[in-house]
């Protein structure tokens, strides 16, 4: 009987991360539609928090951060956003989107794929 509690209580425990997590992606989602970056990253930083065993849900809060980052026209951090979604899950939908914005910012003149830095060692 102890048994079969425990793993009730266990159960109904991932259901409410879950829950709390989408409810923050939610919020995230109706904080952008609003224009509210400043909530959209509090909300998008409750939902990585809450969402270490699920990383399939990663690439879609870091691309919603990244078009919060060009709104506020942060342009480099919203094209480094979207570069790790293209390195980390190349077969998503989500790298697809984000293939997507970095060409509309190249489109706009806002990120420049030629003009990237190469790492070098230093020199002594």
């Amino acid at each position: 009987m102890r048994t079969l509690i425990a793993m009730t209580l266990l159960a109904s425990l991932a259901g409410c991360t879950r829950w709390s997590a989408d409810q923050h992606l939610n919020s995230a989602y109706r904080a952008y539609d609003e224009g509210d970056c400043q909530k959209v990253v509090l909300e998008l930083s409750q939902v990585d928090r809450k969402t270490q065993s699920r990383p399939y849900i990663r690439p879609e809060s870091a691309l919603l951060r990244g078009q919060c980052l060009e709104r506020q026209n942060l342009f480099v951090d919203a094209v480094q956003t979207y570069q790790w979604i293209l390195f980390q899950y190349p077969g998503s939908e989500y790298a697809f989107r984000a293939r997507a914005r970095l060409q509309t910012l190249e489109q706009t003149g806002q990120y420049h794929p030629a003009q990237e830095a190469v790492p070098r060692p230093a020199a002594l």
